[in-house]
Parts: C-alpha cells; sequence; structure tokens
C-alpha cells in the first residue's frame, strides 16, 4: 500500500486504500449493522464509509473502537448479535484462502509442528455461518496466499446441504482485484480488476480456478464525493482505532 501523508489532502491522486475501501463498500450494498474486527483498518474505512454515505445508516460497530462500538461486551455480545440476525456483513481474512472459500487462520504443516503459526481462529468459524455478508478480505494477493487447497480449515466456504446456514461469503476483495463468490457453486468469478494490473497478472499469481467471463471490467475509480467523505470523515474517525495507519494514509490523528 502506497503512503501520501506528505501529499495535500484534496489534491492527492487516489490511494490504494481508498479503492479498496471503496470497493468493499459497494459490494456491501445496502443494510443495518456492519461489523468489524481487530486489525482491519481497510474494511474500518469501508464501514465508516457506507455509513457517511448513509446519513449515520448502518450501524458500525468496530471492535477495537470507544465511540464507534455497538457492542459493550467485546467479542462475546458480538458472536451473540451474529447469532440472532442482528449483524449483517463481517470480514474475514487468512493466511491462506482457497478456491472453496475456505480460510485458514491456524498454520501450514502439523498442526503440533506447523512450519507457519498464524494468529488463530477465534470465532471465524461461527460468524462465518451465520452473518449473512462476509466479505473475504487480503492485502497480499499472491499464490502463497490464494491456493489451491487451504492447509487448515478454520472457516469453511461450503457447507453440506442439510445444514442451515444463512451466512457465508460473497466476495473476495485483494489489492489486485475483486471476485465474487457463488455459494451454491462454490467457486469465485472474476468481477473486476483494479487499475495498473491486469486479467493476466490476476491468473498468474492466483493459486486456485475461478470462472474468468471474456469481458472484465476495470474497478470503477471512485468518486470526488467518495473522496471527500473518506478524507474529511472518514479518516479522523479512523484515526481513533488506527492511528498509524490514518496518519500514513491521511495524514490524519483523531480529533
Amino acid at each position: 500500500m502506497q503512503s501520501h501523508a506528505c501529499l495535500n489532502i484534496d489534491t492527492a491522486p487516489v490511494r490504494d486504500e481508498e479503492l479498496l475501501a471503496d470497493v468493499i463498500t459497494r459490494v456491501i450494498g445496502d443494510v443495518r449493522h456492519i461489523a468489524v474486527g481487530n486489525a482491519s483498518p481497510i474494511p474500518a474505512m469501508a464501514a465508516l464509509l457506507a455509513r457517511a454515505r448513509g446519513g449515520g445508516v448502518p450501524y458500525v460497530s468496530l471492535l477495537q473502537s470507544r465511540k464507534h462500538n455497538f457492542f459493550t461486551d467485546g467479542g462475546r455480545e458480538l458472536f451473540d448479535c451474529a447469532g440472532q440476525g442482528r449483524i449483517d456483513v463481517f470480514f474475514l481474512s487468512g493466511g491462506e484462502i482457497d478456491g472453496d472459500g475456505n480460510v485458514n487462520l491456524v498454520g501450514i504443516g502439523d498442526y503440533d509442528k506447523p512450519s507457519v503459526r498464524f494468529p488463530g481462529s477465534f470465532g471465524s468459524a461461527h460468524l462465518y455461518y451465520v452473518v449473512p455478508k462476509v466479505v473475504l478480505f487480503r492485502t497480499e494477493h499472491s499464490r502463497r496466499t490464494l491456493v489451491p487447497h487451504v492447509s487448515f480449515i478454520s472457516a469453511p466456504g461450503g457447507n453440506a446441504p442439510n445444514i442451515h446456514r444463512p451466512g457465508g461469503p460473497i466476495a473476495l476483495v485483494t489489492n489486485r482485484c475483486l471476485f465474487a463468490f457463488d455459494r451454491q457453486r462454490r467457486r469465485f468469478r472474476l468481477e473486476s480488476v483494479h487499475s495498473g494490473h491486469s486479467i493476466a497478472e490476476v491468473a498468474e499469481q492466483t493459486g486456485f480456478d475461478y470462472d474468468c467471463p471474456e469481458t472484465v471490467e476495470v474497478t470503477p475509480r471512485p468518486s470526488d464525493e467518495t473522496l471527500r467523505l473518506l478524507r474529511r470523515v472518514v479518516a479522523p474517525q479512523l484515526a481513533e482505532v488506527y492511528p498509524q495507519f490514518a496518519a500514513a494514509v491521511f495524514g490524519a490523528r483523531a480529533p
């Protein structure tokens, strides 16, 4: 990701982070409540952007925030609300993501003696099943991260047909492109490629198979109004939770 903290806020070119936040917001659509977990600054940008566009709707819960948090009991209340159908959108990432939408947050190699250890699954499996719109997100789009089959399934993208599952993945957003996810077929489809990248590059850097239509659009540039909201409204709010990120991207500080 690029840093443009030294540039004038009104004349700076579109930042990678701004493009991805705009993509995520468009994918989300109209919803009531967006929850964002820890260490997710770009999804948090997208959630705050959605609220800024909606004039205060949807609700936004940033787990690390005191000002922007719907919950009073942390992760435990998050899981309860999700199970009750009171959260519409959540975000998941992973050390590995495969073509079936499976996410690996545990590690690579033997479970007892892994060659790589990730942070852990936490409540990902539960949230993946019950939140209607889960957006997968990865800023490193490579064959190391987007693999044919994950080494360990922390959260499964699909399930047996006799299992009730109101939630699941709807898209995968990366630093190179946007994939949509077909839950029935358990398969990704290339929707758009970000400016500066190509269809061939996406294919070369993706370890799993996916559908690619004959015509793939370039991801639209954020509108001037979107950039204004991100830089003038979202950036100061984001600084409360992610001060270093907000300073590096926007030169913003918490009010």
